[in-house]
């Protein structure tokens, strides 16, 4: 008797994935009915470990953009649903919600990405990766779901390790001339702006960063929903830029609107800690006690996962780390 349930399938695009491509296929094979593999171009094991973890494994050469590689990937899989991820990747909760959303209506899903990033930090990103039949993607890199379908959110955690300082190299290497490219063509894209500036950001340079954020704010929507993280982004490049007074006017102005953010107020706090370290004269009587109150409006406020590109802490153990190094710094200065 034929399965009446949708079928579902975990769709990769990958390259040189040795490392870790056994930890996702493990964590997908449980809640899915098949994976589809697409590789460009490995010079590793890749091919053979998916194989072994029971993938159903293609090749293409690479086409120098992520989108028609997904979209590759994508024609290969007859599945009524198709769980995007990556090789990076891996499921850390919620595949058993994967069945019971298949059985809905034609919606797009927002799972929960959680990043390990470059200095030990993580952080969450709400991102389209179960889609229907019949959906593809757009764009060379930071590829976007082209859908009008409506988006909603999956109980669904999935880890990535991709952006921790060990992988981060290849990455540096891959997407700029991709985003340049894309930039040559749309040069009014808030979006490429914004990751023209994370990437400048991953390569040390907070200068460069810094103008492509204000490019992208100049552009983007008020209800775009990376504009949390781009507002985050430019107020500490605007800080490690060096460009102290510009990121507090930037604070001043933003303040309000960003009131129930614990990633804004923490960061505030770190400007506000360059500025007592650029201004020792004034550190105590004004820079640090109100770093202080930036890092007491991040415990007040509590953590905020549901904000685009959050960092866990910031809300809790952050801030309160910061908030007692600086308070015990200052009662050492009274003493």
């Amino acid at each position: 008797m034929a399965d009446p349930r949708p079928s579902l399938a975990a769709v990769l695009i990958v390259r040189d994935e040795a490392r870790c491509i056994a930890r996702c296929l493990d964590s997908v094979r449980p809640w899915v009915d098949r994976i589809v593999v697409l590789d460009t171009g490995s010079r590793d094991d890749t091919i053979a470990i998916a194989r072994r973890c029971g993938a159903e494994v293609s090749e293409m050469a690479w086409p120098d953009s992520f989108a028609e590689a997904r979209n590759a990937a994508l024609a290969l899989s007859d599945a009524d649903w198709n769980l995007v991820i990556d090789a990076d990747e891996w499921i850390e909760r919620g595949g058993e919600a994967l069945r019971a959303w298949c059985a809905g209506p034609r919606r797009l899903g927002r799972v929960t990405i959680v990043s390990d990033g470059a200095a030990g930090n993580a952080t969450r990103n709400r991102i389209t990766r179960l889609l229907p039949r019949g959906v593809h993607f757009a764009g060379r890199v930071h590829e976007q779901v082209a859908s009008d379908l409506s988006r909603a959110d999956i109980d669904l955690t999935i880890g990535h390790d991709g952006y921790a300082d060990a992988q981060l190299a290849r990455k540096r290497e891959r997407n700029r001339p991709l985003l340049l490219a894309e930039l040559s063509d749309q040069p009014d894209d808030p979006y490429i702006h914004y990751q023209l500036g994370k990437d400048a950001q991953m390569r040390g340079d907070e200068r460069a960063a810094s103008g492509h954020f204000a490019t992208a704010l100049s552009l983007t929507l008020a209800d775009a929903n990376w504009r949390h993280d781009l507002m985050v982004g430019q107020l500490h490049a605007l800080a490690k830029s060096g460009q102290l007074d510009e990121a507090i006017a930037f604070a001043e102005e933003h303040r309000g609107a960003w009131a129930r953010s614990p990633d804004f107020h923490f960061v505030l706090g770190d400007v506000l800690l360059d500025c007592a370290m650029a201004d020792p004269a004034n550190a105590v009587g004004h820079w640090l006690p109100h770093a202080c109150a930036s890092w007491e409006r991040c415990l007040a406020i509590g953590e905020r996962p549901d904000l685009e590109g959050s960092v866990p802490g910031r809300g809790s153990h952050l801030a309160r780390h910061n908030l007692d190094l600086v308070r015990a710094q200052l009662a050492m200065l009274a003493a």
